[in-house]
């Protein structure tokens, strides 16, 4: 590139910081939620701060800055209209296109960025990160859950054939319990059990299961996955990016391997890191890199694929078979025999 490309090119990503803030804004505080269910005539902005308890000069600041960004469309009349092709990729959780989610984690991560000039200095990750950390995770992996019913689930026609003539299910670490409840609520026949570390997620999974009705079919317990293996045998063992960030993961996986049971699974759904620079110089190598520097702070790491295998085949059970899927998501997947 030169100089003036290289200009424009930067100019970009700075614009880019402000217009991830922008989005934040209108998912945490309802704006476009308001602004989609306003229809094709939308709302003056006074209208807006009004339906969603904000102030009408910062979100009248929002409007303007949100029409700049091509987010929303602020008529001559003084109006804003919703996109609705980005409400789709911004509110609709179900969708492969989804990335609410991604824009929530990546800002409010960002909020503890303010140690990683330190961290790079002494090494030391941070200790703790607030709640407000995992509970972002918690939409960032509504696109995971996505994922796996329109990728997952097709790759793997057996697994749905067997679920839906019943099954028990194990999802270790299980966040705040969305894809235990989505799992129940697609496969009526299946129960499950869902383990989790972090004392605030596992009161967001209770809610969730309970808010769904589910209570009878599911259950929560705090811990690793040596709190459930004695409530086995499952049918399937499930790790939605959590694998990697383990202290030992091989472990995890060995634990999990005793309680499967025979014709059972344990499918992780992970996005692994570039293996080779080519992989890495693409879009998805541009936003995995700075998931990873989010992840280092935190005393974590992504991995390439072939550490997933290591992994399988360090916990005794072989190579696993490794699904490329077409979102960038990777399934790393094992079978026990049935004799």
């Amino acid at each position: 590139m030169q100089l003036d490309e290289r200009f424009d090119d930067l100019i970009d990503s700075l614009g880019g910081f402000h217009r991830a803030w922008l989005i934040h804004l209108g998912l945490d505080l309802g704006l476009f939620a308001a602004l989609r269910a306003a229809g094709p005539l939308g709302m003056t902005p006074d209208a807006l701060a009004d339906a969603t308890a904000t102030t009408r000069d910062a979100v009248g600041v929002w409007s303007w800055a949100a029409d700049a960004h091509d987010l929303v469309e602020l008529t001559e009349e003084g109006r804003l209209v919703s996109n609705e092709a980005i409400s789709m990729i911004l509110l609709d959780t179900d969708r492969l296109e989804y990335l609410g989610g991604q824009f929530t984690h990546a800002v409010v991560a960002s909020m503890d960025w303010d140690r990683m000039a330190e961290f790079f200095r002494t090494g030391r990750a941070l200790e703790t990160r607030p709640d407000r950390y995992r509970a972002s995770i918690e939409r960032l992996t509504e696109q995971d859950i996505a994922v796996f019913f329109q990728e997952v689930l097709s790759a793997l026609p057996q697994l749905v054939v067997d679920l839906s003539d019943g099954g028990r299910l194990l999802d270790v670490h299980c966040g705040g319990g969305l894809w235990l409840v989505a799992m129940a609520r697609r496969f009526p026949a299946v129960t499950g059990v869902g383990v989790e570390g972090e004392p605030d997620s596992v009161a967001r999974a209770r809610v969730h299961v309970a808010a769904a009705g589910l209570d009878e079919r599911l259950e929560i317990h705090t811990g690793d996955v040596s709190a459930a293996t004695d409530r086995g045998p499952f049918d399937l063992v499930y790790y939605q990016y959590a694998l990697h960030s383990l202290v030992d993961p091989a472990a995890s996986l060995r634990a999990a391997w005793t309680a499967v049971r025979p014709g059972g699974r344990i499918i992780v759904l992970d996005w692994p890191l570039p293996s080779t620079p080519d992989e890495f110089r693409t879009r998805h190598g541009e936003l995995i890199a700075g998931v990873q520097l989010d992840a280092m702070l935190g005393g974590r790491h992504l991995a390439p694929r072939e550490h997933f295998v290591g992994w399988f085949e360090g916990a005794g059970i072989g190579r696993p078979t490794v699904i490329d899927l077409p979102s960038g998501a990777s399934v790393v997947l094992a079978e026990r025999p049935t004799s």
